[in-house]
């Protein structure tokens, strides 16, 4: 079984719906995970992707914030979602294929401005939200697994415009960093994206603020795609469609696609 996958933090799965679908028609991925959805389920738009072939949905919203969809051609079985660090958010949910592929799709908290836990307990909240995911992993190792989402950091110095100027700016900072690399660690996880691109700037989220987004490409890489390594080498044809980033009405995020042939 091959199925191509992508996922793409929306930023309002309701207000953007129309690039949603776009992405649906003119790509045609297997599955979308999607997040920021900042609505309940049963307010997402699938009549709308259904139309485009897009049956089977698993989800977890709330108005006006976070959630976490999953839309896929598959059928795809819904297998349930953690609270990472007690938050009552959406921010997870898992789904399972018929090929007996579990896929994993988060949204970690963004952890505010100010890198300093003391100061700022939004940042806390997101590194306690991994140390939390970090043990999970690490007591139900997963096995024939993908995951993917926005997980609000860039790890590598080629994931961000100038690592030197980023260095404590929440997204990059080394303590973020190494929550990231503990998550990855604790679950085997293999970075498939860069499995595939493996050198070279690379970047899927590209800030509102700024006028020309394209030309001053002060891009982070914050949305990634995962799997174990029993699977990992099923992987292939990764990328980044930078091209969204410029459509109409865009969300802040490009979407990241992979392949796998299972």
């Amino acid at each position: 079984m091959s199925f191509t996958l992508a996922t793409w933090n929306i930023n309002s799965v309701r207000l953007r719906e129309p690039i949603v679908l776009k992405l649906l028609q003119e790509e045609g991925p297997d599955v979308l995970c999607l997040q920021e959805c900042k609505s309940p389920v049963e307010k997402i738009p699938m009549e709308a992707f259904r139309a485009a072939g897009y049956t089977h949905m698993i989800g977890r919203g709330q108005k006006g914030y976070n959630g976490v969809a999953i839309l896929s051609k598959l059928p795809i079985e819904d297998r349930g979602d953690k609270d990472f660090a007690s938050l009552g958010h959406a921010r997870h949910v898992a789904g399972r294929l018929e090929n007996g592929v579990t896929i994993h799709n988060f949204y970690v908290p963004a952890g505010g401005d100010e890198p300093d836990r003391e100061k700022n307990i939004k940042f806390g909240q997101k590194l306690d939200y991994l140390t939390e995911m970090r043990d999970w992993f690490k007591a139900e190792r997963p096995e024939k697994a993908i995951l993917v989402g926005d997980l609000n950091i860039a790890p590598r110095e080629d994931d961000v415009w100038d690592h030197k100027k980023l260095l404590k700016i929440v997204s990059h900072t080394p303590i973020e960093v190494e929550h990231f690399s503990q998550v990855m660690e604790a679950g085997g996880w293999q970075d498939v994206t860069r499995k595939d691109i493996p050198q070279g700037l690379l970047y899927s989220w590209w800030s509102y603020r700024a006028k020309d987004w394209s030309e001053a490409d002060k891009g982070r890489r914050l949305d990634h795609v995962w799997a174990t390594p029993d699977i990992v080498n099923a992987s292939h044809s990764s990328r980044i469609l930078r091209a969204a980033r410029g459509w109409e009405q865009p969300s802040d995020h490009a979407p990241v696609f992979a392949s796998f042939d299972l």
